[in-house]
């Protein structure tokens, strides 16, 4: 028997949609995302082995002046994808594996129903 009703909606969902606070946090992550100095950033410190990264690693990898890095990782921070703590003259970053996890749930299950 199929799940879809006459017409071909379907009659069941498998998960929970989003709730209007869920979708506004997500939202701000997806903002955040969507420029791709920042998927960048994100990427490179999420990758990086040892879990954080010093900013003065990550500014060379850009043609862009290091206030506009630290703007984007600023972005980064608001959003809930990174954190980070200066030591000395450095700032280091880590990505928040809970936001990370919650987005790939998200993608997952909208990819699935």
């Amino acid at each position: 028997m199929s799940n879809q009703e006459p017409g071909g909606c379907r009659g069941t969902v498998s998960a929970a949609p989003l709730d209007a606070g869920q979708a506004v946090e997500l939202a701000a992550v997806f903002k955040a995302l969507g420029d791709p100095v920042r998927l960048r950033l994100l990427s490179m410190i999420a990758s990086r082995e040892g879990g954080e990264v010093c900013v003065c690693e990550l500014t060379p990898a850009f043609d862009l002046a290091q206030p506009t890095i630290s703007h984007h990782l600023k972005l980064l921070r608001q959003a809930g994808l990174v954190d980070c703590e200066r030591r000395g003259t450095w700032v280091y970053y880590w990505a928040l594996p809970a936001t990370l996890d919650r987005l790939a749930g998200f993608l997952r299950t909208s990819v699935t129903t």
